[in-house]
């Protein structure tokens, strides 16, 4: 009897550990997602990224920080490639937020000319 409660509470524990949320590996997961082209499912675990970090980037450890923006700028992408240029417009400016260089910066205006582009087509073909 008491060898089954052992197991018992080991599987649980074990259950437990392995169902703890791990940013990087959303992260990871996102990437892989992104290059086997499905870009729907990387959007969803970069977003899961983002959630699981305080919003608050003063909270945030160099590490997390850096994984907070990897997150931002691969959802950046993403939604581009969608052609949700508002959304990434949105994600490069956090991203510019949290790390302001000049690439991040450079994403940020060209995001800004695609969607001025894309203003001009809605009202020219109406």
């Amino acid at each position: 009897m008491k060898f089954r409660i052992v197991i018992i509470i080991s599987v649980l524990a074990f259950f437990a550990v392995s169902c703890e949320e791990d940013p990087e590996r959303h992260l990871k997961l996102g990437n892989w997602y992104y290059q086997k082209g499905l870009v729907d499912d990387a959007i969803l675990e970069y977003r899961e990224v983002i959630r699981l970090h305080s919003p608050e980037t003063t909270d945030l450890s160099r590490e997390e920080l850096n994984t907070v923006m990897k997150a931002h700028y691969n959802l950046a992408i993403s939604y581009s490639k969608k052609g949700w240029y508002e959304h990434a417009l949105k994600e490069a400016e956090m991203t510019f937020d949290i790390w302001p260089t000049k690439d991040n910066y450079e994403m940020v205006e060209l995001l800004k000319k695609r969607r001025s582009l894309e203003r001009l087509d809605i009202e020219t073909s109406s």
